[in-house]
């Protein structure tokens, strides 16, 4: 039988271990939290300026989102933001890891002024779309006029978007692929991707093909990079991109609004 004077050095060891473990923990946990908030991409201040300008697109701004909606800015409303109308469907869309909200604003805008689509931009937690576990619902509320939703995102972003699709009409991918299986599923898919893009490249897009339904519909738009798909200056790792951003927006318009065609959304 172990003697009781062993008993308090032992107990003493453990807790050193457990108070050791702790602190490790909380390093790691804080260091985890700096590098996901050191080195966000901020967005391009001239391509949001021009979508806060532009009387076809009231924006709403708040902790969850950035919701750009058809209607007119410069009309009153008892917000003070415009008067919007009330679209009848909708994109939640997720940022790529550490980039902002209001980047992909230009990008999407056309849908909002050509046709009257609510584009709700998630602020994910951590600027880390797989770490933010709300429900798409968190996002749809904040647009309850709208009774069709597409989910999409941009690189990770689109990773989360494949995650919760299950929850939306149709899924959209800007640069990225999924590792949920949808393979099963009869939801509509639409998958831009870019010739020039050196991160999520044509080959690992085409590598994850087998995870998306069998009538997924995949675009490669030439010229296009990964930092194409959004205004946020160039991205480490990256192709050259050959397309401008207003040629890259009108492909990225035209691409989804055959697939609300399709849909039968229009």
């Amino acid at each position: 039988m172990p003697s009781t004077s062993r008993r308090p050095r032992a107990l003493r060891l453990l807790l050193g271990l457990v108070a050791a473990l702790g602190v490790l923990v909380l390093v790691a946990a804080g260091g985890f939290l700096v590098w996901a908030n050191v080195g966000v991409m901020d967005a391009e201040e001239a391509p949001y300026a021009a979508v806060l300008e532009d009387p076809g697109i009231v924006a709403r701004s708040s902790r969850e989102a950035l919701v750009l909606l058809p209607g007119d800015a410069t009309a009153s409303s008892p917000e003070g933001n415009g008067a919007p109308t009330a679209p009848a469907m909708g994109l939640v869309f997720y940022p790529g890891a550490k980039v902002e909200a209001e980047a992909y604003a230009a990008r999407l805008s056309s849908l909002v002024t050509e046709h009257e689509v609510a584009v709700v931009i998630v602020r994910p937690a951590l600027h880390l779309a797989l770490f933010d576990r709300r429900g798409l619902s968190t996002f749809t509320d904040l647009v309850p006029e709208a009774g069709t939703w597409m989910v999409g995102g941009h690189s990770m972003g689109g990773v989360r978007a494949c995650q919760v699709a299950a929850e939306a009409d149709a899924l959209i991918l800007f640069g990225s692929y999924c590792a949920t299986d949808l393979s099963g599923t009869d939801l509509p898919v639409l998958s831009l991707g870019g010739s020039e893009d050196g991160l999520s490249t044509p080959q690992k897009i085409a590598d994850a093909r087998p995870l998306l339904p069998a009538d997924a519909e995949l675009v490669e738009i030439p010229g296009a990079s990964h930092a194409s798909f959004g205004d946020y200056g160039p991205q480490s790792g990256d192709g050259t991109p050959t397309i401008d951003d207003g040629a890259m927006t009108a492909e990225v318009t035209q691409q989804i609004s055959g697939l609300m065609t399709d849909l039968a959304l229009t």
